[in-house]
């Protein structure tokens, strides 16, 4: 159920999964995507989508490569790894690495059945007549990366860079030579070329920093998670964009906090500003909720805690 205008921002002539290397899309099914970078020697998957195709994606992968080296992790929700059970299938071999926080949020109970709870509501979204399984086991972190580890593909190396703010487990990757920066949700996703969604869950102060740390790289190219590739010309407004955005939301729940709004009364204005059925390419409005729950609650904590932000 694609929204052609929620990803044609850039116009028909832009491709936004035409790599600068040798990067292949192996994404099954909407909300989530999967990426192969098929190194000199090695190979690296960046995500695994969702659960309700994770066989399609690992269908997909199996067609582009005969292995699969490593698994890298953006962060611990389910629409970054719900497809890892199903990969780790037919690649056994691959070391699955994230952050240490990651390794520890996807052996929690509630954590699975949360992911096992919206894994299901995505399938009955976007693949109505499936019957797959949405399954949690075989989800782990072989390989924790820290702030600036490296993995060598062959002439190609990734680099893991913490980037907290969407979560405090999440990634970034930095592939060299090619200058290609696979972002997190920290730093933002494009929902227009005049708009970048800010899913800050965690903290907005964190959220600038990192993209700070990002920007300071100067990447030569940007992918954005949920939606790809930006044109090398608009790497510098994507995080003006975002760092704008960051702002309006936070002057956004200041005047509800300063209005007396009850939380409630805040998420309703929060939903009627910020959602629209066209998100629903990438993601389920429960989905949203739970998201705009935890940024309303982060952005309270940081104003009535006079923080930075």
């Amino acid at each position: 159920m694609m929204n052609r205008e929620y990803y044609n921002v850039f116009g028909d002539d832009f491709d936004r999964f035409d790599f600068p290397c040798e990067v292949i899309r192996v994404t099954a099914g909407h909300g989530g995507e999967a990426l192969l970078i098929a190194g000199g020697e090695k190979n690296a998957l960046i995500d695994c989508g969702m659960a309700y195709c994770g066989k399609e994606t690992a269908d997909n992968l199996a067609k582009a490569a005969d292995r699969l080296d490593y698994i890298l992790l953006s962060h611990s929700h389910y629409d970054h790894i719900g497809g890892l059970p199903y990969i780790r299938d037919r690649f056994p071999e691959a070391l699955v690495c994230g952050s240490e926080r990651c390794a520890r949020i996807v052996k929690k109970p509630n954590a699975r059945r949360l992911m096992e709870r919206l894994g299901h509501e995505a399938g009955e979204l976007y693949a109505p007549d499936s019957s797959a399984v949405i399954r949690t086991d075989g989800l782990q972190v072989d390989l924790i990366l820290r702030d600036g580890d490296s993995i060598e593909l062959g002439g190609e190396t990734v680099t893991a860079l913490e980037t907290k703010g969407h979560t405090d487990c999440s990634l970034s990757y930095y592939l060299e030579p090619a200058g290609l920066l696979f972002t997190s949700e920290s730093t933002g996703i494009l929902e227009g070329k005049d708009y970048v969604h800010t899913p800050i869950l965690k903290s907005f102060s964190d959220a600038l920093r990192s993209a700070k740390k990002c920007r300071s790289l100067a990447p030569e190219f940007l992918c954005l998670p949920h939606f790809g590739m930006l044109p090398p010309e608009y790497n510098d407004i994507f995080f003006d964009k975002f760092e704008e955005e960051c702002g309006n939301k936070i002057e956004f729940v200041r005047k509800m906090i300063a209005g007396g709004l009850s939380e409630e009364e805040m998420f309703e204005r929060y939903t009627d500003r910020y959602w629209t059925p066209a998100k629903e390419a990438e993601q389920p409005y429960k989905a949203f909720a739970i998201n705009a729950g935890h940024i309303l609650k982060a952005l309270m904590r940081e104003i009535n805690g006079d923080e930075n932000v």
